[in-house]
């Protein structure tokens, strides 16, 4: 469910209740099912939402439930995993109860998929600041899921899937970061030959199974960017590309990873999107989000690599600005469902 206090329950509501949604999946919502139901109201939903305690109860529900007509109302199941507090947490503002909230639902969630009671998990947004209130000090979603899931190597992607303009080649186009959740000027101490080679595994590996599962053979293309202006100019305006990001690109060419760079991101990019690459490693976070969100922003996925799980989430926040107000568009999230039940079809 994510952050009460964000736009997670209005655009759930509204997802839940798209066909495609209904064709690919069975959603369950892990959160508060009083939450959902005020989402639902808000929106003038038909859909009824049902309490559930264990996974048991799901399942009885879903055995049951039938497909309604258009115009009948649907009921979707919810785990109640948020207390009955975080219905208290004040719309569209930082709040503790809020923070805990998204954390004890991810927690479920990600409990559920490890145990194999569910397929996979879409999150919705949390609001870090909240999350830090509430006592859990983790700089985002794809921290703490490497933390639940007991891995070290993770990396956040935004993905645009194939088929329209600006959306790459026939495999989508993927950017993956290297540092994610951190200030500017801890990016330089964060990077490193190993990290960026890492990044640039995780990234090959993604998309040598989705291309397996598609029938195709060719090896992933992969675009890894500069840090600096110009790349460096040769040193002159700085020389991480010469000492950290040249040599790990190397390092992936030698074990057959179709990888090149570093490029400079502001010519990389266009020919991106174009196709010519299938994904792009970023050195941090500002220079791949803000290149794919301009390329399309509502249809961008966020999918975290390197995990034991599916995992999948919109590819923007909490937009405690609009947060209750009935506004919300859920555009990224009926893609990041339809992401995440297309990842567990082709087994990735």
């Amino acid at each position: 469910m994510g952050d009460p206090t964000g736009i997670g329950p209005e655009i759930i509501a509204q997802a839940v209740q798209d066909p495609m949604v209904r064709t690919w999946c069975k959603p369950v919502v892990v959160g508060n099912t009083q939450i959902m139901q005020r989402a639902s109201n808000l929106l003038g939903s038909k859909v009824t939402w049902i309490a559930c305690q264990t996974c048991d109860d799901i399942r009885n529900q879903l055995d049951r439930s039938v497909e309604h007509t258009s115009d009948a109302p649907q009921s979707v199941c919810c785990l109640d995993a948020a207390g009955q507090d975080s219905e208290q947490a004040t719309p569209g503002s930082i709040d503790a109860r809020g923070g805990q909230a998204a954390y004890d639902s991810l927690v479920a969630a990600t409990r559920l998929c490890l145990d194999k009671d569910v397929d996979g998990i879409v999150t919705a947004p949390l609001q870090k600041k909240s999350l830090d209130l509430a006592g859990h000090h983790w700089p985002g979603h794809t921290e703490l899921l490497g933390h639940l899931c007991g891995v070290e190597s993770t990396a956040m992607m935004l993905y645009l899937p194939p088929g329209k303009p600006n959306h790459g080649g026939p495999s989508g186009l993927g950017v993956v970061h290297v540092t994610l959740h951190m200030a500017l000027r801890d990016v330089f101490e964060n990077l490193s030959v190993p990290s960026i080679l890492k990044t640039i595994q995780l990234t090959h590996g993604y998309f040598s199974r989705l291309a397996q599962a598609e029938g195709r053979s060719a090896a992933p293309r992969i675009a890894v960017t500069a840090l600096n202006p110009h790349a460096g100019e040769s040193g002159r305006f700085g020389t991480e590309e010469i000492e950290l990001i040249a040599p790990a690109v190397e390092a992936a060419q030698k074990l057959g990873i179709h990888a090149s760079g570093p490029w400079a991101v502001d010519t990389l990019m266009p020919k991106a999107a174009q196709g010519e690459f299938d994904a792009v490693v970023a050195m941090y976070h500002d220079q791949g989000h803000i290149a794919l969100k301009l390329l399309d922003m509502f249809e961008a996925v966020n999918i975290t690599l390197g995990l034991p799980i599916i995992r999948t989430s919109v590819a923007h926040g909490t937009a405690h600005d609009i947060a209750w107000k009935g506004i919300a568009k859920s555009g990224g999230m009926v893609q990041a469902i339809l992401a995440a039940a297309k990842l567990c079809v082709a087994g990735l």
